[in-house]
């Protein structure tokens, strides 16, 4: 039963962001936050799946993106690569664990969005996640709390 939860809850906030990305005509899901989704589902009292750790580590990636791109020039794997590297170690450093969030960086550089469109869509993607991440965890008699603290 847990199981067939976890899939559930995990599908439907992916429609969801599917539907809002349908409706406004952006592209809100990406693979980053599809891999966000399934950590935040199946661990969700680990420090790596907490709301801080969601939001601000997808920021932190979508930054890393952006400044490799601004300081390389290139779109290209290497920098790509060099983005979800530098990613790594400022979520290390802010404290701010989330491994999907190395994935945003990739996103970013190998797909150059216009920031101004895509961080507010990123920034309120993840509250998307970690809101259906809260609604799944009351639904389900017995099911971990999420989450284990907000900030």
């Amino acid at each position: 039963m847990g199981t067939l939860h976890g899939v559930g809850a995990v599908t439907t906030v992916l429609l969801l962001l599917a539907a809002i990305g349908a409706v406004i005509g952006e592209p809100v899901l990406i693979p980053s936050l599809a891999a966000s989704a399934g950590v935040l589902h199946s661990t969700p009292t680990l420090p790596v799946a907490q709301p801080r750790s969601v939001v601000v580590a997808h920021l932190l990636g979508a930054g890393a993106g952006y400044l490799v791109l601004a300081l390389s020039q290139s779109s290209g794997p290497w920098s790509a690569a060099l983005a979800g590297g530098l990613t790594f170690a400022a979520t290390t450093l802010a404290r701010t664990p989330h491994s999907p969030a190395c994935a945003t960086a990739v996103v970013v550089v190998l797909q150059t969005p216009a920031a101004a469109r895509f961080v507010p869509l990123l920034l309120g993607a993840t509250v998307v996640l970690v809101l259906g991440g809260f609604a799944a965890s009351r639904v389900r008699r017995g099911a971990a709390r999420y989450p284990v603290r907000w900030w």
